[in-house]
């Protein structure tokens, strides 16, 4: 097909590129589906480079569409068409009979009606329901999301779960892991929370009726979830529209651009790839955290001022005492000694399991505990301050603030203000006549907490530790 000029459309969304190719005749020759895990123009490289293979060096009538396309639409000098009105092309090609279209994507839902004049509904800055929502609960369940959608499918219960935000829908999941609730119940719960989310957020009382559409990557990859819709809305296997590439809709309607493409070959897309390495609309950037490796050196150096002592366990002999933190994500032990020495500690991800995590922070500590060595008291505090205090009859359970400004004043009597950013919260304490005084504390966000950070790391192929380096190198 080296003669042909064949349709072609690029979609750029938040988290995956797809690329679809057209004969003249409208038949699909090329359609596939990639993460880009933020790496768009490596992700899309290797998409046309799929397809050279596959198809020839033809010369393309290419469209670009997607959230995150505009800027390499503009770097490759290549026509831009809006989502919608891709999907809706798309959508009016192959399923006329259409009324309603329900999408969903990595970070994006919409709804959208085609009868009565065209009317689209969309998320806005929070991505709670959609693809990545997904992926992190998934996660937590330590499966990806077609093992989700494996599990849910012998599903007895389901459980109310927020889906407003994932790091809130973690602290609803994770009780019911520690409680022992059925790995199907909990997934087929959280497919229930995407539908609640996207039905209630986005159509708003307006009715979703006629024949409905179901579009996007987690819709198609995951029957189980477009199962739960279809329950939801009290659809009709008639009523129901199961389009063969659902997931390829916004390229496909990319491809079909009235205005038509602007005509280049692979080899010639290929060579602007190579050539443009930036987008010419990103002209606004936060200066760097650091100017230089000095200023860098000083940074830790001012913040390493207030150092604990340490004390060596294996040559310890005397009374100690035992703390543990249970935090939504992390489960934290320390024991000191009788003069406040730091003689162990233990810091680790929960995995939804805060008792079995601080067994086993204990099962370590007993290992490494010498016979001299005695606890004379145990205190937990955090979100399982009273859990792990029942469970382990421990002598005290302290609020997590009192516990943070007691440390606090320990190393500097005179501290007015502690600031503290956790797995799923971030407080500000502040401190008069040492005591508490007043906290501020998030409430319905935890953007830019810990769990925020490790899904953004985990998004790019990065530890939340590989995360820290990269941000100050």
């Amino acid at each position: 097909m080296k003669n042909s000029i064949l349709r072609a459309g690029i979609d750029i969304g938040s988290t995956t590129v797809k690329l679809a190719i057209l004969d003249p005749d409208g038949k699909i020759l090329f359609g596939e589906y990639l993460r880009h895990r933020a790496q768009t123009r490596e992700t899309l490289r290797q998409l046309i480079e799929q397809a050279s293979e596959q198809i020839g060096d033809a010369t393309l009538s290419l469209s670009i569409t997607g959230s995150g396309a505009l800027g390499i639409a503009r770097s490759l000098g290549l026509p831009f068409v809006q989502e919608v009105v891709s999907v809706a092309t798309a959508i009016s090609t192959y399923h006329p009979e259409t009324d309603v279209a329900v999408e969903l994507g990595g970070e994006d839902a919409k709804i959208i009606y085609f009868r009565g004049g065209l009317d689209e509904r969309m998320n806005g800055v929070c991505a709670g329901g959609t693809g990545s929502f997904i992926d992190q609960m998934a996660a937590l369940l330590q499966t990806d999301a077609a093992g989700l959608n494996e599990a849910a499918k012998d599903a007895k219960t389901v459980y109310p779960i927020a889906s407003r935000c994932g790091v809130f829908a973690k602290t609803d999941i994770q009780p019911l892991i520690n409680y022992g609730a059925a790995a199907s119940d909990i997934a087929a719960s959280i497919f229930q929370a995407v539908v609640t989310q996207t039905v209630s957020g986005l159509a708003c009382g307006k009715p979703i009726r006629g024949k409905v559409a179901f579009l996007g990557g987690p819709l198609h990859f995951l029957p189980e979830l477009k199962k739960a819709f279809v329950r939801t809305l009290k659809l009709t296997p008639e009523d129901t529209v199961d389009p063969e590439n659902s997931h390829l809709f916004a390229a496909l309607g990319a491809a079909m651009n009235r205005d038509g493409g602007a005509e280049i070959s692979f080899s010639d897309l290929l060579s602007r790839l190579a050539e443009q390495t930036g987008c010419d609309f990103e002209s606004k950037r936060l200066e760097p955290l650091f100017s230089g490796e000095d200023e860098y050196t000083a940074f830790l150096d001012r913040h390493a001022r207030a150092r604990v002592k340490r004390g060596d366990l294996s040559t310890y002999s005397g009374r100690c005492y035992l703390g543990i933190d249970a935090g939504s994500t992390t489960t934290k032990l320390v024991l000191i000694g009788s003069a406040g020495e730091l003689l162990y500690t233990f810091y680790r991800n929960n995995q939804g399991n805060p008792v079995k995590t601080a067994i086993k922070s204990m099962e370590e500590l007993e290992k490494a505990l010498p016979a001299g060595a005695k606890i004379a008291g145990a205190c937990s505090t955090g979100y399982g301050e009273q859990l792990l205090k029942s469970a382990f009859s421990l002598d005290l359970g302290e609020v997590e603030t009192v516990a943070h400004a007691k440390a606090a004043l320990f190393f500097d009597p005179e501290t007015d203000c502690v600031l503290d950013i956790g797995g799923q919260d971030m407080k500000c304490i502040r401190l008069k006549n040492g005591t508490v005084d007043s906290i501020m504390l998030n409430e319905a966000c935890s953007s830019g907490c810990g769990s925020f950070i490790e899904n953004v790391a985990e998004s790019l192929g990065l530890s939340a530790e590989q995360f820290a380096r990269e941000a100050i190198s």
